[in-house]
Formats: C-alpha cells, sequence, structure tokens
C-alpha cells in the first residue's frame, strides 16, 4: 500500500468521528476536522500524483471516501436543520443515481466508467464550499446566512445539472451510443 492510499484510509476513518461530534454539538470541532479532511484529500492526490504513487485500489477508495465524507456531513446538517431537506435528498439521490447506473450497466453485462465531467466537479467543489459555509456558521466563526442562502440554491442548480448529464451519458452508453454518434 501506499502513503497516499493510507491518508485515505484516514480520511474515510475520520467521518465518524466528524459526525459524532456534530451530533454532540461541538460544531468548531467538526469545521476543523472536516477541513483536515479536505486537505488530506488534497495531500494524497498531490503525493500520488508528484511521487508516482497512485494505485487502482487508490483510485477507488479516494472517491468512496470523499463521497462518504459529503453526503455524511449533508446528511447530518439536513437532521439538524442547518440544510434544507430537499437539498440534502437532492444531493443524496444525485449519488445514488450515478452509483445505481454503474451498478446496473454492470448487471446487465455493460459497464460503464462514469468519469468526472466538469459540471459534477463544479457541483462538488460548490458542496465542500457550502459545507465549510454552514460549519463554519454554526461554530460561531462568522454569520454567514446570506452566502449561504445563495449558495444553496447554487449548490441545487449544480447537482440537477450533474445529475441530468451523468443521465444523459449513461442513457447514451446504454444505448449504445457515443458522444459522436
Amino acid at each position: 500500500m501506499t502513503l497516499p492510499n493510507y491518508i485515505t484510509i484516514a480520511r474515510f476513518l475520520m467521518v465518524p468521528l466528524i459526525v459524532l461530534v456534530m451530533i454532540d454539538g461541538h460544531m468548531l470541532a467538526a469545521f476543523l476536522l472536516f477541513v483536515l479532511a479536505g486537505v488530506s484529500d488534497g495531500i494524497d492526490g498531490f503525493i500520488a500524483r508528484r511521487f508516482d504513487q497512485k494505485s487502482e485500489f487508490g483510485a477507488w477508495l479516494d472517491p468512496i471516501a470523499d463521497k462518504f465524507l459529503l453526503v455524511s456531513v449533508f446528511v447530518v446538517l439536513g437532521w439538524l436543520e442547518a440544510l434544507p431537506a430537499w437539498l440534502v435528498l437532492l444531493a443524496v439521490s444525485r449519488d445514488g443515481l450515478i452509483i445505481g447506473a454503474v451498478v446496473l450497466s454492470s448487471l446487465m453485462n455493460n459497464p460503464v466508467q462514469m468519469r468526472p465531467l466538469m459540471v459534477s466537479k463544479a457541483n462538488t467543489v460548490f458542496q465542500i464550499i457550502l459545507l465549510i459555509l454552514v460549519l463554519a456558521d454554526l461554530a460561531g466563526l462568522a454569520r454567514l446566512d446570506p452566502v449561504i442562502g445563495w449558495m444553496i440554491y447554487a449548490v441545487a442548480g449544480l447537482t440537477i445539472a450533474s445529475a441530468t448529464a451523468y443521465l444523459v451519458s449513461w442513457l447514451r452508453h446504454m444505448a449504445g451510443k457515443t458522444k459522436t454518434d
């Protein structure tokens, strides 16, 4: 195993701790741990690329750890009523749609490789920023209500756009069409 894989596993293991401190109302700790998880994601990616420590295991584990973190924090913030339930449902449903499409296409002997789309990358960046803002607000670091309100709708729009783009791509794949068709 490579160093980036160990860092990713550590990030994966941080998620239950982040959830626990959020549920217990320790929002400053949750904010700091969430930021640490984000920094560790950047570090493991840098090490993997810079020192040629990429691995197939890491290529699978890293996005799973990222989704585990984001979905868990979204769900807890929804449960705490710090994010609207409809946004949590939208974000979680998008990820479920993608996972379901990959599983279904594999079961149908027509596996698809879901590569990150630009709209998906933008969606992830906006989701992370929103979660940082909400956690910072809940921790009392700054009053960010106006920005959070705007970000909620930006994340919703990007989540819908990303889900739609993946769905269209998957449907084309399942129909046997490519981008050049």
